[in-house]
């Protein structure tokens, strides 16, 4: 594990969250940002520096040859450029998703698709759970609906899959409430893809029998024996 996996990433300091966005330095690429978000000691990181390596993420998904997502979102997890909390998760559980359908026959062009889904999570930025009222979690299993059947906003079905699978997503993350935790709302959103996928897609998806979280010591904010992954819970209560 990295120093700084939960709060700033540059020194560890508990996060803040301001009422009225400002004008901002990035700590690391020292670009300027309208936001309205940093650490206790005043530093800030961009999206963009917050997601800097993830492309690592497009090496294991298409190599990989597992039907569960699970699989796939946890070797994302584990690697340096994934930290506790942020936008990359965004793109990994749509990323997780697609490699999962198609290596359970699902027709889609990998490499393509990777290259949308990273492209389209990108636009929706850090904190969207709380300031858009929307997890970017669950936004990304709409996602994958919508790139696995190409969908557009012109489209019939396609478009009502893309809106549903979104929809249920954000039911189940806000079923149990804040604060935020990236793991847990990644795999509360996964889990409801895998299901929707076999029952709308006709695509299987191997759905493990139990998940336990292994990083909720990292978080600050954990729900505890709240959360239906956490390791003293054993199984899913899904």
């Amino acid at each position: 594990m990295e120093k700084h996996r939960e709060e700033c990433l540059v020194c560890g300091a508990p996060l803040k969250f301001l009422e009225q966005p400002v004008e901002m330095e990035c700590a690391l690429c020292h670009k300027m940002f309208i936001n309205n978000v940093c650490c206790e000691s005043g530093h800030y990181v961009c999206d963009e520096c917050h997601i800097s390596g993830i492309d690592q993420i497009t090496g294991i998904c298409l190599g990989e040859t597992s039907s569960n997502p699970f699989v796939v979102l946890e070797k994302m997890m584990s690697l340096p450029a994934c930290h506790m909390h942020g936008p990359e998760h965004h793109f990994m559980v749509g990323a997780s998703l697609i490699t999962a359908y198609h290596n359970a026959c699902g027709e889609v062009d990998m490499q393509w698709a990777l290259g949308e889904i990273m492209r389209r999570a990108k636009q929706v930025p850090g904190g969207a759970c709380g300031n858009w009222g929307a997890c970017g979690a669950a936004i990304s299993t709409g996602m994958f609906v919508s790139i696995v059947t190409k969908s557009s906003p012109l489209a019939k079905e396609a478009w009502k899959l893309s809106n549903q699978m979104t929809s249920r997503s954000l039911a189940q993350v806000a079923e149990y409430g804040g604060p935020r935790c990236c793991k847990r709302d990644s795999y509360l959103s996964v889990l409801t893809a895998i299901d929707f996928a076999a029952d709308k897609l006709g695509i299987k998806m191997e759905r493990p029998e139990k998940i336990t979280c292994s990083r909720s010591a990292f978080n600050n904010q954990c729900l505890g024996i709240k959360c239906p992954f956490h390791p003293v819970v054993y199984k899913v209560n899904f």
